[in-house]
């Protein structure tokens, strides 16, 4: 633990700034002069475009360019957005039907962008579009988890996008034939809209010869090629930057059409432009996240042990395929399908569906939040219909055997599930729970308590770039492929290098976030960025170790052999000069030793690794209004090793707010005709700071075997852990009452409604 990071807490050097007014946002930093960009966006769910006029709009005061899908593709453009697919059972591909940058001959979702104005002022740009002549024929909105009406992409005529599986179905029906005991629930997730605090935006630029976007976003290389494939550009002509970015959680990882028409019209003008998404522009264009429904089905045998666990999944696409929409409840949903439980059989079925919505991708879990929200759900009912303590009956099916190969082909290399969750019930004071249920009974409220153990999957690129050079200042720069969207990278990686190479934090700068600056990298997301950043630096950290004791051997006349280094100063046998690695920067500098000034690594961990902690939530429920508060909140983490306890403990805590916000109040609604009721403030319910328990964290770690520095990401695993946590806790609560169904959000209205219910059907 020593050797990898120390594991100290310190605040975040980056907070200076930001607390202070300054950060580098995108739409701070626009070059002087820009013109500013505004979108005309879709009014309506379907339609058929009859005409589109924007003459009036060209001749407006101020106007400097209007651009269609037709002068797009005039000016060569690939305007088809990427899209991943997945494998449908039978063998073939999943639906692929055009996602173009600007609408081209339909409407299918309202706020897609149909139309980019560009004027001096924001204001000239917005009142010229509304001069634009848009005219459609209305068609009828597709909004189920269903086949039928209206087709919105002939690719997929009956609005199924894909039908997928996974797992082998006919050793798991038998497990069902054979159970003593078959447990069912049917979970809704419902669909959330992320709003990041900073709106999505970019500005660009073009030279003549190089075209540089910058954008808010969660990396910059997958965007490098996108744009350079769009623009029909080598990809040395393109430049990306990520400025400081106030939030992502997935929502920002993808591309989306208003970046490739900023970077267009830059293009063709010949001066930057700017654009930056108002907050109800965003709630109607930014990829949302969730909204899915599975049947669960679990086959126990007669020791209540599982046998085999099956579920059948439709989720929602939105109007088009977006970056990862289709394999986030899919592929990466399965890479903890079967959660921390021995289960020998088990088969996943996901049909997916397009509607006239807004596009779904990731948010903060990206999947597996999903999965474990399903099957704590499932195993927490079954743990009512068995007449089993929760605690119990998972503790009899977890997996105890390590490495352990999942059904799904996951292999978990190291756990404690047992330990983890024995501090947890001690922490959560478990035993104390009966007479806080009876002192809120005499205040005539309901309490519940709900647990969840979740296991995560770090996901993205196992390969990371890093570059540390030596400043003539006598300093150090660390580049990296990550990208932080709030996290603390910025004290996180610098401080790793400080501890290993023992260069000063303070004279360490880092640098984020640029394509020209590394040769690449693969942003943050899927929790990768510490462990992945953590460990090529580390890599680059060795070769300068062997590099340098070469150097100070060379010059002290004694073998390589006969130098070490202990983390702040190199030391050899027969001499009595301990320099630090900074000094032999600069007398490496001195003797012209370029070589040993930059290092630069690739480096690829050797598996993921699987975080993994119980949730203990107990809530309260007013009977006369139906209004639930989360009254206690515990979370025990296995999060292997640390490098910043505090800044971890952070990362847990904004999931949890993300997590208790959709199980309690947050919900994406549409009407039938694909209208967005919840595109404010006024109508989308944020959790408030009085929503909000206090958090009580701890951690039992099982260092991991996937990386040499033992960690385990945790930017995800606070929502992974919550949603089942809270749900579980009403459930438990409203179970005396009869209640058998309960979904999110857990609303006054809802609560309320559920128990009026309970109490006619008692009457």
């Amino acid at each position: 633990m020593e050797k990898f990071g120390k594991s100290q807490s310190m605040k975040r050097s980056e907070d200076v700034r930001f607390l202070t007014g300054h950060g580098r946002y995108v739409d701070d930093i626009a070059p002087e002069g820009s013109l500013r960009a505004y979108l005309l966006r879709s009014p309506v769910g379907h339609a058929t475009i009859t005409a589109l006029n924007v003459d009036a709009a060209r001749a407006a005061e101020g106007v400097a360019l209007v651009l269609t899908v037709d002068d797009l593709l005039a000016a060569g453009v690939n305007i088809a957005m990427p899209g991943a697919v997945v494998d449908n059972r039978d063998g073939t591909k999943g639906a692929a039907p055009e996602r173009p940058l600007l609408a081209r001959g339909k409407l299918r979702h309202v706020g897609e962008p149909v139309a980019l104005v560009v004027a001096e002022t924001l204001n000239q740009a917005r009142d010229a579009a509304e001069l634009i002549e848009l005219e459609y024929d209305e068609l009828p909105a597709h909004m189920g988890l269903h086949t039928g009406t209206e087709a919105i992409h002939p690719e997929a005529p009956d609005n199924r996008a894909f039908d997928w599986g996974m797992g082998d179905e006919a050793a798991t029906n038998a497990a069902f034939d054979k159970a003593a005991r078959v447990v069912r629930l049917e979970v809704g997730d419902n669909r959330v809209i992320v709003n990041a605090l900073e709106g999505r935006g970019c500005y660009a630029e073009w030279d003549g010869a190089r075209l540089h976007v910058a954008f808010n976003g969660q990396g910059v290389w997958g965007m490098k090629s996108q744009m350079a494939r769009a623009m029909n550009l080598p990809e040395d002509a393109v430049r990306i930057t990520n400025p400081d970015v106030g939030g992502g959680f997935g929502m920002k990882a993808a591309s989306y059409p208003e970046y490739f028409a900023v970077a267009q019209a830059a293009r063709v003008l010949g001066r930057p432009v700017r654009w930056i998404s108002e907050r109800t522009e965003g709630m109607l264009s930014d990829h949302a996240g969730r909204d899915l429904v599975t049947m669960a089905e679990l086959a126990f045998d007669d020791a209540n042990k599982i046998l085999g666990y099956r579920i059948h999944t439709l989720c929602n696409l939105g109007a088009y395929n977006s970056g990862f929409g289709q394999p986030i409840q899919t592929l990466l949903f399965s890479r903890v399908l079967t959660g921390t439980y021995d289960i020998p059989a088990a088969y996943m079925r996901v049909e997916g569906f397009y509607t006239n919505t807004t596009q779904v991708d990731a948010y903060r879990g990206a999947g597996r939040p999903e999965a474990i929200y399903v099957l704590e759900r499932v195993i927490d009912r079954a743990a009512h219909e068995l007449g089993l303590d929760p605690v119990e009956l998972r503790k009899i099916n977890f997996i105890k055997d390590f490495p352990y190969l999942t059904v799904t082909g996951e292999t978990y290399d190291v756990g404690d599930f047992p330990r983890v969750l024995d501090h947890a019930v001690a922490d959560a004071d478990v035993a104390g729970f009966a007479a806080r249920r009876a002192a809120s009974q005499a205040n005539g409220k309901l309490r519940g308590l709900g647990l969840c153990y979740y296991i995560e999957s770090i996901l993205g690129d196992p390969s990371e770039d890093v570059k540390v050079e030596f400043t003539p200042e006598g300093g150090a720069r660390i580049y990296v492929g990550t990208q932080s969207n709030g996290q603390g990278h910025e004290t996180v990686i610098a401080k790793f290098l400080s501890d290993h190479t023992g260069i000063p934090f303070e004279q360490i700068a880092f640098v984020q976030g640029d394509s020209d600056l590394i040769a690449t990298g693969g942003g943050t997301g899927g929790s990768r960025s510490v462990t992945t950043q953590a460990n090529v630096t580390l890599a680059a950290v060795s070769r300068m170790i062997e590099g340098f004791s070469a150097f100070f051997a060379d010059e002290s006349g004694v073998a390589a052999a006969q130098v070490s280094f202990d983390d702040e100063r190199f030391r050899a046998e027969g001499s009595n000069l301990t320099p630090t690695m900074l000094e032999l920067a600069e007398m490496a500098r001195q003797k012209g030793r370029d070589d040993l000034l930059t290092w630069q690594v690739r480096d690829t961990i050797a598996a993921r690794s699987y975080p993994n902690g119980a949730h203990f939530a107990e809530i309260e429920i007013d009977r006369d209004t139906g209004v639930c508060k989360v009254v206690k909140y515990t979370v025990v983490d296995d999060f292997g090793n640390l490098i910043n306890p505090m800044l971890a403990e952070g990362q847990v805590h904004g999931g949890v707010a993300q997590g208790l916000g959709q199980a309690l109040c947050e919900q994406a609604v549409f009407d039938d005709d694909g209208q967005l009721l919840s595109a404010s403030f006024m109508d989308y319910a944020l959790p408030r700071a009085d929503d909000m328990p206090f958090v009580k964290f701890d951690v039992e770690p099982v260092p991991s075997t996937g990386n040499p520095m033992g960690m385990k990401g945790c930017g995800e695993a606070g929502t992974v852990g919550s949603l089942a946590a809270v749900s579980n806790a009403v459930q438990d609560a409203l179970w005396p009452m009869g209640v058998r169904q309960v979904d999110m959000p857990f609303t006054p209205m809802r609560l309320w409604t559920l128990m009026g219910g309970a109490r006619l059907a008692a009457e």
